[in-house]
């Protein structure tokens, strides 16, 4: 009798739990819309006049492109095709020296760069940095930033050679610094919380800005300091967005702490880089 007590309340457990949605199993946070706000291009960043290193880099991102190289590492990253390499970080006091080839990024930011469990720092900047470093015979040394917008006074001082993370290309940016040729085109898109409907059924930008628009005075937005979400939020005349007077805008140092801080209730929505903002959303959601 007892077994069959046990049994009958082992299924009477198993029923309960798939009618739950699969035991332990929880329900989206977060969703990303589908609608591209803003075409950007990435490019590599480095010290006005330094022609030689950027031609270099040039012929090498031609190069990689023509071999198939740069195809296989964008895989990796964003169909999950072959084995992802990781790299140590350096210490912040790095500076540059002979025979050694100086990064400055800033994680997380996937797929382009972030850290993995192990302490190294991986992505689609970083192999190519790699691949780079290694076909010109130099030490990679890779520095991770605490803020995004030090990857351009680092550059500038003259204490890496290049800033690589996912960088948007601009006629602000390209008075001041110099870029490599563009090795990939990115757009802006707004994370909201799961059971956000408001943009269900935007088709186009303009539809998405209408939405925007029509939110109540104070409305807070998220976004990671020092990029185009949010100059797309607070309105930047030299990029040639107007932003929303009706947004407050709330900057952090990274797009990750922006969206956590939307599932905390926080924020209304996130403005962020697609491919990030894909990879994060799969991260918080348990994809």
């Amino acid at each position: 009798m007892k077994k069959i007590v046990s049994l009958l309340l082992v299924a009477l457990m198993l029923v309960t739990c798939f009618s739950l949605v699969a035991c332990g199993d929880s329900e989206p946070k977060v969703k990303i819309i589908e609608v591209q706000l803003t075409q950007e291009e990435y490019a590599f960043v480095i010290k006005e006049g330094n022609t030689a290193l950027k031609n270099d880099m040039n012929a090498f991102l031609a190069e990689i492109k023509e071999s198939g190289e740069f195809q296989d590492i964008v895989d990796k990253y964003f169909k999950g095709e072959g084995e992802k390499v990781g790299y140590t970080v350096a210490g912040s006091g790095t500076s540059n020296t002979e025979g050694k080839f100086v990064v400055v990024t800033n994680c997380p930011f996937e797929p382009f760069e972030y850290l993995g469990t192990d302490g190294k720092i991986y992505g689609v900047d970083i192999e190519i940095a790699a691949a780079y470093a290694k076909s010109r015979n130099l030490e990679l040394v890779i520095k991770n930033l605490p803020e995004f917008d030090s990857i351009f006074s680092e550059v500038d001082a003259g204490y890496a050679d290049i800033g690589m993370a996912g960088i948007t290309v601009s006629a602000d940016r390209e008075a001041v610094y110099d870029f490599t040729s563009t090795y990939y085109n990115a757009s802006q898109k707004i994370i909201v919380a799961a059971d956000n409907t408001a943009f269900d059924n935007c088709k186009t930008a303009a539809d998405v800005e209408k939405v925007i628009e029509g939110l109540s005075k104070n409305t807070k937005f998220g976004y990671q300091n020092g990029t185009t979400g949010g100059m797309y939020v607070e309105g930047n005349e030299d990029w040639g967005y107007s932003g929303f007077a009706n947004l407050d805008g709330k900057g952090y140092a990274t797009a990750l702490d922006a969206v956590n801080d939307l599932v905390n209730g926080n924020l209304y929505a996130v403005v962020v880089d697609e491919a990030p903002g894909n990879a994060i959303v799969k991260a918080i959601n348990g994809d």
